[in-house]
């Protein structure tokens, strides 16, 4: 299927019914492939317990708030 932007906004119901059916809306821009739309096939989804960062800071001693706040750090050193 293919769209423009506007018809994003005022037909989301016809393109989403699109991806149910597991087709490929492309989007166009000026008349130019801009974007994919793609449904999500569950399959290829892993689980969070899977990931590489789940449990990264296991042997940590630290509390989580102080490795929180080190990863969110100001920009500034001091502050």
């Amino acid at each position: 299927m293919k769209t423009n932007a506007v018809d994003l906004r005022r037909n989301m119901k016809d393109i989403m019914r699109a991806v149910d059916r597991h087709e490929m809306v492309t989007v166009l821009y000026h008349g130019k492939e801009k974007a994919v739309i793609l449904p999500i096939e569950h399959a290829t989804c892993e689980p969070v317990v899977e990931h590489a960062f789940f449990g990264m800071h296991v042997d940590s001693e630290k509390p989580v708030d102080a490795v929180m706040e080190g990863l969110r750090g100001g920009r500034i050193d001091g502050i």
